[in-house]
């Protein structure tokens, strides 16, 4: 009777210990194709890169000079179109233009493709008069050549 409790025992760690290791093994997932990728220049339309840049540039240029041209249905959706108005746009200036002086220009710094919307965003470094905090500014052009979104962003220093 001992070498039977003894037996089922034993069979029961065994069983236990290899029911553990079979839940512990971890299976392979298959490797999936990213949707968003990095673009280099050369591979997107120039009509792409000049929207951007252009409307990016006349957007931020509104805080130096203080007029704002509204943009146009072939430039931009409509969303961005109803947000974009000179009070929103007023109010932000004056908080960037106290933080970060006169805007000077854009440089940009990557670009992006989500395959699956076939958007295009552009990373653009905006350069300043004081340097102490930096920006950025982002605009998304669709299929239709039109931006579907622009946002700025102050990107938080790395610590050393």
């Amino acid at each position: 009777m001992k070498r039977i409790i003894l037996f089922c025992s034993i069979l029961i760690i065994v069983c236990f210990t290899s029911s553990l290791t079979l839940v512990s093994c971890k299976t392979k997932k298959p490797a999936v194709e990213k949707d968003i990728t990095l673009a280099k220049p050369t591979e997107v339309e120039i009509i792409k890169k000049k929207r951007a840049d252009d409307l990016g540039t006349r957007l931020l240029e509104t805080c130096n000079i203080s007029r704002f041209k509204s943009f146009s249905t072939t430039e931009a959706t409509d969303k961005v179109r109803k947000n974009a108005t000179k009070e929103k746009i007023a109010a932000i200036c004056q908080k960037i233009n106290q933080r970060n002086g006169r805007f000077l220009g854009i440089n940009l710094t990557d670009i992006t493709h989500n395959k699956i919307t076939d958007e295009y965003t552009f990373r653009y470094n905006i350069d300043y008069e004081k340097k102490l905090y930096k920006r950025e500014l982002f605009v998304t052009i669709n299929t239709d050549n039109k931006v579907s979104a622009i946002s700025t962003k102050e990107v938080t220093p790395k610590p050393l």
